[in-house]
């Protein structure tokens, strides 16, 4: 079951999943790849990730100048764990100081405006930042005043402050997150589940072009590993162990259906897909005609790549569409599933000639009395009703 493991980890309470530093650097290239500006002189802010965990925080503050940032701001939320124990940034035996006379941190923020190499060695590094942040020279490090909640005052203020938001959320509230993020206007590159793309809340900025799924959007068959750390690692969460750098072991475990969202450009979205006739599709793959759905005007197609290129009305694919989908080439017109069809405006049903029907519970499609999957409605720009 998709995010299985993270829910048994909260059952446990051990949500310790950390993104792995090779998947965060495999997504912000391919942006760059297209766009090779697409960070400069912009304000980074990782506002769900503690920076002596994150591997969030270790891509930006490493690829600083490569990438020409302005500033990188980083926020954890509550007191980690492990501080320290992941990317060792003041060694092991340190610890957040507080200043006399106010309470005790349960969060940190680093904000780093200049990174260079300190120590004279010639290379640039973790010890490098860690020194300038111990000298407060040119960058922060600092105790918030509350527990580091995205929502909270302070957090927001620093939202505020940035240009685009990179990090991975928490999942369950993922529909907040992405409204703050809107409300804001802000650019961004973040991780959620794939069923928020069934989320009320959500599916309408995919449908207005407004959210979009990521460049590496079926990376390993559209799984996700995540590092747990040895401190909290639950063996039957583990999938494979591995040491790294440092000589530590990191527990990897795999989590399903996980997706990159973002509202930054990248290359997939300009690339169609390569589809056949539909005379072609019925004589060598599905060998008979394409089903007429009983309670909407579409035909069903269960297979993405049997989109007929040629079938100008409307058709019905799998969510799993939205992986290579480009807006240049087809129109999403609604999702036929549960809340989201529920929501559906009136002119989108009329357009649609939806008809309530006693097996679709919700909005999904049916064919010959029987309920389908979850389906997104679609046609080829320039399409026409059947």
């Amino acid at each position: 079951m998709a995010n299985a493991n993270l829910a048994n980890a909260k059952r446990a309470k051990n949500d310790e999943f950390y993104t792995q530093y090779s998947d965060i650097q495999k997504e912000v290239e391919a942006y760059l790849e297209y766009k090779p500006d697409t960070f400069r002189d912009k304000v980074v802010y990782c506002n769900c990730d503690d920076p002596f965990e994150s591997n969030f925080f270790k891509y930006f503050v490493l690829n600083f100048n490569r990438l020409e940032l302005k500033r990188l701001i980083t926020t954890s939320y509550k007191p980690s764990p492990i501080a320290n124990t992941q990317l060792a940034l003041f060694g092991d035996d340190k610890v957040l100081e507080t200043p006399k006379g106010r309470p005790k941190p349960t969060a940190n923020k680093f904000i780093i405006n200049e990174v260079g190499d300190t120590d004279g060695d010639g290379a640039f590094g973790l010890p490098d930042i860690a020194k300038q942040l111990k000298a407060n020279k040119h960058n922060e490090w600092a105790p918030l005043k509350g527990d580091g909640d995205f929502r909270s005052e302070e957090c927001v203020e620093l939202l505020k402050q940035s240009d685009i938001v990179v990090t991975n959320p928490p999942f369950s509230l993922f529909r907040e997150y992405v409204a703050q993020l809107i409300e804001h206007k802000k650019s961004f590159l973040i991780i959620g589940n794939m069923n928020a793309i069934t989320y009320k809340e959500v599916f309408p900025l995919i449908k207005e072009n407004k959210v979009w799924l990521g460049n590496n959007a079926r990376v390993n068959g559209g799984a996700m590993f995540y590092e747990i750390p040895e401190a909290v690692a639950n063996l039957d969460q583990v999938r494979e162990i591995k040491v790294d750098e440092n000589g530590r072991r990191v527990y990897i475990t795999r989590v399903q259906g996980v997706r990159w969202f973002t509202n930054l450009d990248h290359g997939r979205l300009h690339q169609p897909l390569i589809l056949m006739p539909e005379v072609d599709v019925i004589k060598y793959v599905t060998k008979k005609p394409f089903e007429h759905y009983d309670n909407y005007d579409g035909i069903e197609v269960s297979l993405v790549k049997n989109i007929p290129a040629d079938h100008m009305g409307v058709m019905g694919v799998p969510i799993s569409f939205l992986d290579k989908y480009s807006p240049e080439q087809f129109e999403i017109i609604w999702q036929a599933s549960g809340n989201t069809r529920a929501s559906a405006p009136a002119d989108i049903l009329q357009r649609l000639n939806y008809r309530k029907h006693p097996e679709d519970r919700g909005g999904c499609t049916v064919i010959n009395n029987r309920r389908t999957y979850g389906r997104i409605l679609i046609q080829h720009k320039g399409g026409t009703a059947t």
